[in-house]
């Protein structure tokens, strides 16, 4: 335990996850306590998440033991919170540093304490409590849900060799990796963008089909401008980073360009239990007349693990045949172990609480490797069914979006990694900006 890292004026408990790496930044989320009385002298703030960032400062020529830098950084919000710091407490500067204080000191002790934490082949779990606050393992969990803490890092969930977009590298290869940073890769921005060459995916002999999103419909409505709420739209893929013509010779990324198929349409659905081959479903719109004339489908089945559990489910099309000797062909018709080392993801937070763009950053995810995923391949369509909830880092991630969701504008890209020459430039299979999405608008799924 813990015990006694944080001030109970702040009224809040943690419960922290720590992989012990050099180089890492840990995530917690706090909760109120419910028993927990007013106090005359303190004004009950609440915070809305907090990071740690440890970075790993030792040289080769460094005469002591190894040394690392600790910052640990909150995000307050509180309603009249000026007028009260201006007025009434003029120790606050004080004391909230002297509470960040004993939370660094705490943590330093434990990690000494602790022996095992200085070897890589350990994950601790952490759980730390204010001095004098009694409060059940039980009411935790109800009040937090499990897994809601969770190690911002994710090793092992993303592609292996995406690691260069974040890296500072110093003289003589002496290097701190910057996991998960999301602003890390703005200065890639400046890179020349290089149009990839998507004609040999689709058959050029074929005239395309006119994709009219309106003779579609799903249960999430498409957005009619940039400052509409609980809605879906396809932004270009202009704000990706992904692998440019030479990425095999010197990492060299790209800003994408526009998407290869056409979202067509978004469900979101509430269910009781996870649901997978909605493609199957009376009701679905692959089963519906207009919806059988699309040369090709690629339907994301997203399984958010919650209580309820949700579907986010998009439909992508393409408006000629697939040439099966394409990349995409490839993959559509692959096996699923080749799907698997080939599906990519790439998330983007457009607006939104810094800490949960913190969380779930810009960095591409092999989904296949990170979650289980299971394809259906019929007629027209296939359908990736993405189980969340198989990885705890991916369900702790998607429980802190869950709570601020109504708040956020958030972008994906889907994509198939290029692995050989031949296949670079990479290109963007689809994208969708879900802006301001409200839980309670999911529709339950009948049948």
């Amino acid at each position: 335990m813990l015990a006694g890292l944080l001030p109970h004026d702040l009224g809040v408990t943690n419960n922290l996850k720590l992989i012990p790496i050099s180089e890492k930044a840990i995530l917690h989320f706090p909760t109120e306590y419910k028993k927990r009385p007013p106090k005359s002298g303190y004004r009950r703030i609440k915070i809305i998440a907090c990071s740690w960032e440890i970075s790993n400062i030792s040289t080769s020529s460094s005469l002591n033991s190894a040394r690392c830098l600790v910052t640990l950084i909150l995000e307050i919000r509180s309603k009249g919170w000026f007028k009260w710091k201006n007025n009434e407490s003029s120790k606050f500067e004080r004391t909230l540093p002297f509470g960040m204080l004993s939370q660094l000191a705490g943590l330093k002790e434990y990690i000494g304490a602790n022996p095992a934490l200085t070897f890589d082949s350990s994950t601790v779990f952490v759980h730390s409590k204010t001095s004098g606050v009694s409060i059940s393992s039980n009411e935790l969990e109800d009040a937090m849900g499990s897994d809601e803490f969770y190690d911002a890092i994710g090793a092992g969930s993303s592609s292996s060799d995406e690691d260069s977009d974040d890296e500072v590298s110093s003289k003589q290869d002496k290097k701190v990796k910057l996991k998960n940073v999301s602003w890390a890769i703005a200065s890639l921005a400046l890179k020349k963008t290089s149009a990839p060459d998507t004609s040999k995916e689709l058959n050029p002999n074929v005239p395309p089909l006119t994709l009219d999103p309106s003779q579609f419909h799903g249960t999430m409505r498409q957005g009619k401008g940039e400052g509409d709420s609980d809605c879906w739209s396809s932004p270009s893929g202009s704000g990706f980073m992904i692998r440019g013509k030479t990425y095999l010779k010197d990492n060299t990324k790209v800003t994408g360009g526009e998407p290869l198929l056409k979202l067509i349409a978004v469900d979101w659905f509430k269910v009781d239990e996870c649901i997978t081959n909605v493609a199957l479903h009376p009701k679905c719109l692959v089963q519906s007349e207009a919806g059988k004339k699309i040369p090709f489908i690629l339907i994301i089945n997203l399984e958010v693990p919650a209580k309820p559990n949700y579907s986010l489910v998009l439909y992508y099309a393409a408006d000629r045949p697939v040439n099966k000797d394409s990349l995409l062909g490839k993959f559509i018709d692959g096996t699923d172990s080749f799907r698997d080392s080939r599906f990519k993801l790439i998330p983007s937070i457009i607006e939104g609480y810094w800490m949960v763009k913190r969380a779930v950053g810009t960095k591409a995810c092999l989904l296949g490797k990170a979650v289980t995923c299971k394809y259906l391949r019929q007629d027209n369509f296939l359908e990736i069914d993405v189980d969340i909830g198989s990885s705890s880092v991916a369900r702790g991630v998607i429980g802190l979006v869950l709570g601020y969701v109504t708040s956020l504008v958030v972008d994906l890209a889907i994509l198939i990694e290029a692995k050989e020459e031949a296949e670079l430039p990479e290109y963007i299979l689809g994208t969708v900006r879900l802006n301001r999405v409200k839980v309670d608008s999911a529709v339950a799924l009948e049948g």
